[in-house]
């Protein structure tokens, strides 16, 4: 009997022309469907019979990827839940003495007729640009003298005073903030009640209180609120908290380091805050009498 194998496959093409038809159907197939795009259809049909099956092949590592985030949010939630509680309560007794004291101060102003503090308006603001002068701490807000704004009134975040309204013109508003060299705040400190004067020293996140006597009772993490006696800042305003205290026997004055409260150089948004104390005007001071001469025995 006998046996011939199939023509096709002992007569057919080589492997090698195979391999060169086969390439340049594949590169037709590929400049046709980049020219006139007749794949894409059949791309969504597949995409569409085959999502089913990515959708199986991957719910395992779905599954366990949820049940892990259900845990993780859960303990967060939980640890979250009970700070914020924690908070909550620390909140309710700080605002409970708050209230006694506004209410034992409203009677003691009542009982010295004490002029009240007025409380500041608030104007919000957007910041544009940072100054021009890159070794000056300054930025502009896009509110100004048709809002009202003014120059010396003081500029705060959520946190703390951010700086003070320097230069204003007709939209626009030029705020020094707390960090420039040329700026000071009247400060108190809320432990002790010592006032003081805070300045910048040109870097933002550092602050300096300078001329404190050596023996001044100023210590690492004081809060500096603002005074209020320069007519300027409302006075209560958190500014700063006391970083570093150095006291060298050599020198005249304590070395005291502290950083800003409020996002000085991180937020965009700040407020523009209207105060206005009535201080009368500081008495002159008398002119010097000239000496007279003694005349001379004769």
């Amino acid at each position: 009997m006998e046996h011939s194998p199939p023509p096709f496959f002992k007569t057919g093409p080589t492997p090698l022309a195979r391999l060169l038809i086969f390439s340049a159907l594949s590169f037709m197939l590929l400049a046709a469907d980049a020219r006139f795009g007749y794949l894409a259809p059949l791309r969504q049909f597949v995409s569409i019979v085959v999502y089913p099956f990515q959708r199986i092949a991957a719910a395992p590592a779905d599954i366990l990827r949820r049940i892990g985030e259900f845990f993780v949010t859960h303990s967060s939630l939980r640890e979250e839940n009970a700070r914020l509680l924690q908070e909550m309560l620390a909140n309710s007794a700080s605002l409970l003495q708050l209230k006694a004291l506004q209410a034992e101060n409203r009677h003691l102003r009542e009982l010295l007729a004490a002029r009240s503090r007025i409380t500041p308006e608030a104007r919000p603001a957007e910041v544009l640009y940072a100054a021009r002068d890159p070794f000056s701490r300054k930025v502009i807000i896009d509110q100004g003298a048709r809002n009202e704004v003014k120059a010396g009134q003081a500029v705060a975040d959520a946190r703390g005073v951010v700086g003070q309204v320097t230069r204003v013109y007709p939209w626009l508003a030029e705020v020094t903030l707390l960090t420039d060299k040329g700026h000071a705040v009247p400060v108190q400190n809320l432990r002790s009640g010592l006032r003081g004067v805070l300045f910048g020293v040109g870097h933002d996140g550092t602050l300096e209180l300078r001329f404190m006597p050596l023996s001044a009772d100023v210590q690492p993490g004081d809060q500096l609120v603002t005074s209020g006696i320069d007519g300027t800042y409302p006075p209560g305003l958190p500014v700063a908290e006391v970083t570093t205290v150095e006291r060298d026997a050599a020198l005249m004055f304590a070395r005291i380091h502290a950083r800003p409260l409020s996002g000085v150089a991180s937020h965009t948004h700040v407020l523009v805050l209207s105060w206005q104390r009535d201080v009368p005007e500081l008495p002159a001071e008398p002119a010097p009498q000239p000496k007279r001469r003694k005349g001379k025995k004769g």
